[in-house]
C-alpha cells in the first residue's frame, strides 16, 4: 500500500496538495499546475512493476482531490514513452500465480484505468517509441494523445496468449478508433505505426520526437489556465454518459450544465466579455 501525502488522515471531499509528492517508483514534478509523469526505466523501455501499477493508481486517487494540479501529462524517459508489464518483474511471476492472485492482480491493473478516467484533471499522453501492452493502454486512458511518426503502438496480449480485452481495452479502443479497427488490433497485436495512428484518431496530434514532451506541456498548460471546474465536469460527462441513452445524456448535461453556470468562473468570463477583457479563471 502506498500512502500519499495527508492521506492516511484526510477527510473525504477535503482538499490536498500534491506538488511537493515524491513517488518512489517513476518519476514526478508540478509546475503551472501541470503535473508531470515520468515512467523512468529507460534503460528496459520503461516497462511497469507490480509496484509502479500500484503506485500509479494511488496517485491518480489522489489527484482527485488536489486543488495544486490542473491538469496531468503522462510520459516516458528516454526515447519510448512504455513497453507494458515486466517480463520478469511481472509476466513470470504471474505465471506461478493461483487463480485469486491472478484475479487480484488483473482487478489492481484494471483500478489504475478507473482511477485514470475518475479524476477530474485532463490527462495529455506524450508518446514516442515503443507504446506496448499495459503502455498502450495507458496511453488509451488518458484524455488527449501526442504521439511521433515514429512512436508504436501495440496491444500485445495477444502474442502472450491472453486475450484482447485487458483493462479496459474492449470498451475504450472501439470508441476511439471504431469496432473493426479496434478488432483488428486486439486480435493481431499488431503495431500501429504514428502516422497511421494519427489518422485512425487514436492520436490527435503528431510532433517532432524532441518536441512531443513540450507540446503535450504546453497544451496542458493551456488547459490549466482555463476553467478547470468546468473541465472536469467535461470529463466526467464524456465518461458517463457512455452508458446513457440521448434523451439521458441531454438531461444529465442539463444538470451538469446549471452546476457550471453557478461557478464564479462563468460570472468571470461574463464581466471579462462585457469589459472586452479576457477572463482569468480560478477554478470555482
Amino acid at each position: 500500500m502506498h500512502y500519499l501525502p495527508g492521506e492516511s488522515h484526510r477527510l473525504p471531499g477535503s482538499r490536498a496538495s500534491l506538488a511537493s509528492y515524491q513517488p518512489t517508483h517513476f518519476q514526478y514534478a508540478v509546475q503551472d499546475k501541470v503535473a508531470t509523469i515520468t515512467l523512468n526505466r529507460p534503460e528496459r523501455k520503461n516497462p511497469l512493476t507490480f509496484d509502479s501499477y500500484a503506485e500509479l493508481r494511488d496517485l491518480f486517487r489522489a489527484l482527485a482531490y488536489a486543488d495544486d494540479v490542473k491538469a496531468i501529462v503522462l510520459t516516458g524517459a528516454g526515447e519510448n514513452f512504455c513497453s507494458g508489464g515486466d517480463v520478469h518483474e511481472i509476466i513470470g511471476p504471474l505465471t506461478k500465480l493461483d487463480m485469486p492472485g491472478l484475479l487480484a492482480f488483473t482487478r489492481m491493473t484494471g483500478d489504475l484505468v478507473k482511477a485514470m478516467r475518475a479524476c477530474p484533471q485532463p490527462i495529455v499522453a506524450a508518446v514516442d517509441g515503443v507504446c506496448a501492452g499495459a503502455g498502450a493502454i495507458l496511453a488509451l486512458s488518458s484524455d488527449i494523445r501526442y504521439g511521433t511518426a515514429r512512436s508504436k503502438t501495440a496491444f500485445l496480449f495477444t502474442r502472450v496468449g491472453l486475450a484482447g480485452c485487458d483493462m479496459g481495452a474492449c470498451a475504450l479502443l472501439p470508441r476511439l478508433i471504431g469496432q473493426g479497427r479496434a478488432a483488428e488490433l486486439l486480435y493481431t497485436g499488431r503495431a500501429l505505426k504514428g502516422e497511421e495512428a494519427e489518422r485512425w484518431g487514436f492520436f490527435n496530434r503528431l510532433c517532432e520526437p524532441d518536441a512531443v514532451l513540450a507540446e503535450a506541456q504546453a497544451f496542458a498548460r493551456a488547459l490549466a489556465g482555463g476553467p478547470t471546474f468546468a473541465h472536469g465536469m467535461t470529463k466526467k460527462m464524456l465518461q458517463q454518459e457512455w452508458n446513457m441513452g440521448v434523451d439521458e445524456a441531454i438531461e444529465a448535461e442539463a444538470q451538469a450544465q446549471a452546476i457550471c453556470m453557478a461557478t464564479n468562473d462563468f460570472h468571470r468570463a461574463y464581466h471579462a466579455f462585457v469589459a472586452k477583457d479576457q477572463p482569468t479563471f480560478e477554478g470555482d
